[in-house]
């Protein structure tokens, strides 16, 4: 075990307030080398948070504390394990100059970074694609199908890994197969495979890495990695790097899917 390169901290205001000495240590416990904080970027300028308590992010208010804490815990720790300072990043379609022009601000001050995407454009409006079972619901309802959801995520995820964001651009995509997190309730039989190897193609066109991400594994209607074992070994074929992540929002969490991304590879 070496690195988990997907860690959120008390600065994610929907998360726990588990302190980062706290995460550190417990990462430290397991044998953990290196790991990379890498927090809730605030949300574009301009962007209107859809979920009902606008927690999505964290807030640009806190963005220096954020980034002078770990700053800190960095020294404090060297020697022991290597701390990264970095960001999640949302991709948000209509919204790429916005988040260059905040990455173009900070990005210079990051050691890693992943480029997410949780929220879809559909019409003039946003929807936050995992944040409930009956939100997701909603979207079905909507859409008209869970295929057109299906289509609008990887549709947009292709558009982030094609996206012009300036030279601090994260490389690493994160969690690419979320739409899956409520699969168990709204299963979707036709897996769409061969977008999914057009996205590897892509990704390894760009040089740029995944986020093999274990919290799936926990959520009860999900069970499977993000991406999920055959996606995962496509990208070992193209020579993609996975780095796993816990993507854990509590102290507890930071080993979450660990075992099941190992035993698939044993």
């Amino acid at each position: 075990m070496v690195k988990n390169g997907h860690i959120h901290t008390p600065f994610c205001p929907h998360g726990t307030k588990d302190a980062l000495q706290d995460y550190i240590e417990k990462a430290i416990q397991l044998g953990f080398t290196e790991i990379s904080f890498t927090e809730h970027a605030p949300l574009p300028d301009g962007f209107t948070d859809p979920t009902p308590n606008q927690d999505s992010a964290m807030k640009l208010e806190k963005i220096e504390e954020y980034l002078q804490s770990i700053h800190t815990l960095k020294l404090a720790y060297k020697g022991s394990i290597r701390i990264n300072c970095g960001l999640e990043v949302d991709y948000i379609e209509g919204f790429e100059k916005e988040t260059a022009a905040f990455l173009n601000l900070y990005g210079h001050r990051l050691d890693d970074a992943i480029l997410s995407v949780h929220f879809l454009k559909y019409g003039a409006n946003y929807d936050c694609l995992d944040y409930s079972p009956d939100a997701f619901a909603d979207m079905v309802d909507k859409y008209g199908s869970l295929q057109a959801i299906y289509q609008n995520y990887y549709r947009t995820l292709r558009k982030s890994i094609d996206a012009d964001l300036g030279p601090y651009k994260p490389r690493r995509i994160g969690h690419m197969t979320l739409v899956k997190k409520f699969q168990r309730k709204f299963p979707y039989i036709d897996e769409p495979k061969q977008e999914l190897l057009e996205i590897l193609d892509a990704v390894k066109e760009k040089d740029y890495e995944l986020d093999y991400n274990g919290a799936g594994t926990a959520k009860p209607l999900c069970r499977e990695t993000y991406p999920p074992e055959w996606v995962a070994k496509e990208a070992i074929k193209r020579g993609i790097p996975l780095i796993y992540g816990s993507d854990a929002h509590q102290v507890k969490e930071l080993k979450q899917g660990y075992e099941n991304l190992i035993s698939s590879f044993a």
